[in-house]
């Protein structure tokens, strides 16, 4: 048995817990290694050697700490078809997806590899007699971040990749359910030239969690999960005096009005209800047809496109998804469709009972679809994270625009159009924290930020881009003054400027 260890200053490191997670092969159902799962003690002993690394790595310019990042993303690069399969082979997505797991991560890292110019900071010459103010960003010390299974490449990136940019050092507690690519990465970055202890990774349960939302050396928590946990996190980390950002769940919705274009909206939601089993925080699971016509055609085409879809193991090039992570969420997943059943949803397409030939242990679920679901279903209100589609009908665009609005989730939303009027109005209105007009799966490239509103996020700052700088970092203003005696009279006394 293959056991997974945590990475701690700089090499594999050996836990004394005693208490292991199983890591399974979701095409199997079989186990295929075990992870070790973090003591306390662990715990801080990987934010020590954090600790540790901290001085020397912040003291580094940031031209220097950037000149790590872009080897980092070079050495990924060499290595994505490994990162790929070992991450589809824990995970179970295809190795496309895969692939696109840890291209999406080192987007940021693109991003992160400019921080000399993003770490800029602001300057008054001049704001009074012999006075000038500026400001500067420095780093917080030593931060966290806790992922989730579902993007084991994308989001660990998405997070110690500004963080270590900007001059923090990082402990990462990645999923139990698929942490061998998480530790690869921390490979890499030392062998990118990062010192030890920059980059550390922790395994474990609820109590390596507590143990670092209740650190006192760990000053910001980066955390991508539920939205029950996400709140737990930011209540937690906050009481315990931690900046800190949680996102949660999603029930993101496609408006489709009657003049888009039927062909793309097919394709389009074929890949962001389906793809990578529904297992996205940013997927498609809602389709909202304007118009019982719409709704009819949107219906007998999407039946269509659905049987055309090919349920494989992860390594079928020409699979369009493979298995759910585990059997528990195998379970989950089919007992919302059930759900669904129970509560009036018209069952159209029943992925449940799917089986494939020689991989019957295998944790695979068919393509499901609903019809006539309504807003009171406890199955439409909450996050089913799997591949099923349901169809929600509007009669009329205001109606199509309060049901996003109105969700308790509030991460992403889309409109399907070819009216420029209806989508500029749709943007504006709805209260949905990011949108895509005819784009299914709106996630914004790694320059600009990512982040839900209302129960999708809890914190005031969103993650990557600009706004992942200022919340990996602390601003400090400095108000210098030069006297000079033909500028002030000798006896003046220092006045704060005003305008006066």
């Amino acid at each position: 048995m293959r056991d997974i260890n945590h990475f701690i200053n700089g090499s594999s490191f050996t836990g004394t817990s005693g208490r292991f997670g199983d890591v399974m092969d979701p095409n199997t159902g079989e186990v295929q290694a075990r992870v070790q799962l973090a003591t306390v003690g662990e715990v801080d002993q990987a934010v020590q050697a954090a600790q540790a690394a901290f001085e020397e790595w912040s003291a580094t310019n940031p031209q220097r700490r950037a000149r790590v990042l872009f080897e980092f993303k070079r050495l990924v690069e060499a290595n994505m078809d490994e990162l790929a399969h070992l991450l589809s082979s824990e995970h179970g997505k295809v190795i496309a997806d895969a692939k696109g797991d840890v291209q999406r991560g080192l987007e940021v890292i693109e991003f992160a590899c400019g921080i000399p110019h993003a770490l800029k900071g602001e300057y008054t010459w001049g704001a009074g007699p012999g006075i000038d103010v500026y400001s500067l960003r420095q780093p917080l010390g030593v931060v966290a971040g806790i992922t989730p299974f579902n993007f084991p490449a994308m989001i660990p990136m998405w997070m110690f990749g500004v963080a270590i940019a900007v001059g923090n050092t990082f402990v990462l507690k990645p999923s139990e359910r698929d942490p061998s690519v998480p530790v690869r990465l921390a490979e890499l970055m030392i062998q990118a030239g990062a010192p030890k202890g920059v980059l550390n990774v922790v395994h474990g349960d609820k109590a390596a969690v507590d143990a670092i939302l209740t650190h006192p050396q760990v000053h910001a928590v980066s955390f991508v999960g539920s939205s029950d946990i996400a709140h737990y996190v930011y209540r937690t980390g906050a009481e315990h005096g931690k900046r800190v950002q949680a996102m949660g769940g999603a029930k993101n919705h496609g408006i489709v009005l009657p003049d888009a274009d039927m062909d793309q909206v097919i394709k389009d939601l074929s890949g962001a209800a389906f793809g990578s089993a529904g297992e996205r925080c940013m997927a498609l699971p809602v389709v909202v047809p304007v118009g019982q016509k719409t709704a009819d055609e949107l219906r007998e085409r999407m039946v269509a496109e659905m049987e055309t879809l090919k349920v494989g193991v992860s390594t079928d090039a020409g699979a369009h998804y493979g298995p759910v992570v585990n059997a528990a969420h195998k379970a989950r997943v089919e007992g919302w469709i059930q759900k669904g059943v129970d509560e009036g949803a018209e069952l159209v397409v029943d992925g449940r009972g799917f089986s494939l030939q020689g991989h019957e242990k295998g944790y695979f679920i068919g393509p499901s679809l609903f019809d006539h679901v309504k807003p009171t279903m406890e199955s439409y209100r909450e996050e089913i994270f799997g591949p099923v589609l349901q169809i929600l009908r509007a009669d009329s665009f205001e109606e199509a625009l309060a049901l996003p609005s109105r969700h308790q989730y509030g991460n992403g939303v889309a409109i399907f159009t070819q009216n420029g009027r209806a989508a500029r109005d749709f943007a504006a209105r709805v209260n949905v924290g990011m949108v895509g007009i005819n784009v299914p799966i709106p996630v914004p490239v790694a320059y600009h930020t990512f982040g839900g509103w209302k129960r999708s996020a809890f914190g005031d700052i969103n993650q990557h881009g600009m706004e992942g700088v200022r919340f990996w970092t602390k601003t400090k203003t400095v108000t210098a003054r030069w006297p000079d005696s033909e500028l002030e009279h000798a006896d003046s006394s220092f006045v704060i400027p005003t305008m006066a």
